[in-house]
């Protein structure tokens, strides 16, 4: 059985969160995204705290196409370093892992 991800970015725009979906999406390298916000983030960023309102993409994929969904943010985000954190997803329904698994690309 393929191993399954949530993986989360965040941007700083609404705009910026729905292209990053559509891209993934369609490109067969994301069977969902959700995009929650506006979200509240406090981070540290170049010695300073910073504060800003954010929306956080959750993209539901497998776990070999991490380095593609990666990518596949990189070339779209506008932060110099965006968040691109992985959560294994340890178990799920059948029905919606299968789902999933008929909607991303074929297992390399």
């Amino acid at each position: 059985m393929a191993e399954y991800l949530q993986i989360t970015t965040t941007t700083e725009k609404k705009a910026e969160a729905e292209i990053i979906a559509r891209v993934l999406v369609e490109g067969g390298l994301a069977a969902c995204v959700q995009i929650v916000g506006p979200i509240t983030s406090t981070y540290s960023w170049k010695g300073r705290i910073e504060t800003g309102e954010e929306w956080q993409c959750l993209i539901k994929t497998r776990a070999d196409l991490f380095g593609k969904v990666e990518r596949s943010i990189k070339s779209v985000h506008s932060y110099e370093t965006p968040e691109i954190i992985a959560l294994p997803i340890r178990t799920g329904s059948r029905e919606y892992l299968d789902w999933m698994a008929g909607l991303l690309l074929p297992e390399t």
